[in-house]
């Protein structure tokens, strides 16, 4: 499984449209096997769903997002969980493939 993390100074962003950069974390089982961190394309609207399913990826973790980018997402198969919390990929990975992931509202301010 594939997740895709927007981030900002090492940990999760609320702005995911316009982070600095994408975690992308691999798992096997339950266990991380690989981490990278990729610089996004310009923001332009449609452009992150369509870069990330390049990627691979399969879970998108994120502390908010309008409502056409979550519908792009899910038209690429993609599960979008927002609401997440401001901590590092590695723990939010870890969190959501124990079944231990807080999330709640998303906090996109679109």
């Amino acid at each position: 499984m594939k997740f895709a993390i927007p981030m900002a100074g090492g940990k999760l962003t609320a702005r995911f449209g316009h982070c600095q950069e994408f975690a992308i974390i691999d798992v096997a089982g339950k266990q991380i096997i690989r981490k990278e961190v990729l610089i996004p394309p310009p923001h332009e609207p449609g452009v992150l769903p369509g870069w990330l399913h390049e990627l691979g990826a399969e879970v998108i973790i994120a502390g908010g997002m309008g409502q056409r980018a979550i519908g792009l997402f899910q038209e690429n198969n993609i599960k979008v969980i927002v609401g997440a919390p401001a901590l590092e990929p590695e723990t939010l990975v870890t969190d959501y493939i124990s079944g231990t992931l807080k999330s709640g509202a998303n906090v996109c301010d679109h």
